[in-house]
């Protein structure tokens, strides 16, 4: 199966702003497809974020709460030692550890995580801004 990690802005896309190029990976999620791994300090920034202004003045566009989610399809695994290399963002480094402590395949679209991609390949992470399955196996698409 499929390992995943989801940073905040995709976990926002699926629960907060219906983006409808992550709707394969909201199927392959709730279809038991893939497997989301993730530690506390995620669902604590998610947790946080939900209060930002900009996403309390916007109403939700899915009726489903976005930490109720992250509990209801998370497979909860303690944080991950630092991986070999950094992030220039901080707040970014615990996705690169955990999907490089397991081999998994790192869902973000933020700049600085997708310019890391060829680095972590050789880690066995696969850095993408969306999932796309091109096959029933779901392969991610680059």
């Amino acid at each position: 199966m499929t390992r995943l990690v989801l940073d905040t802005n995709i976990v926002l896309d699926l629960w907060w702003f219906e983006d409808p190029r992550v709707e394969p990976l909201l199927t392959a999620l709730q279809a038991g497809q893939v497997r989301w791994l993730a530690t506390d300090a995620m669902r604590e920034e998610l947790q946080r974020v939900l209060t930002y202004p900009h996403l309390t003045r916007r109403p939700r566009r899915r009726e489903q709460d976005p930490l109720a989610e992250f509990d209801r399809y998370v497979s909860r695994v303690p944080p991950a030692v630092r991986a070999p290399y950094a992030c220039k963002d901080p707040d970014d480094q615990k996705f690169i550890d955990l999907a490089a402590a397991h081999a998994a395949t790192l869902l973000s679209k933020d700049a600085q995580v997708l310019t890391m991609a060829r680095r972590l390949q050789r880690l066995g992470v696969h850095v993408a801004p969306a999932w796309a399955p091109a096959n029933p196996a779901a392969q991610p698409a680059v």
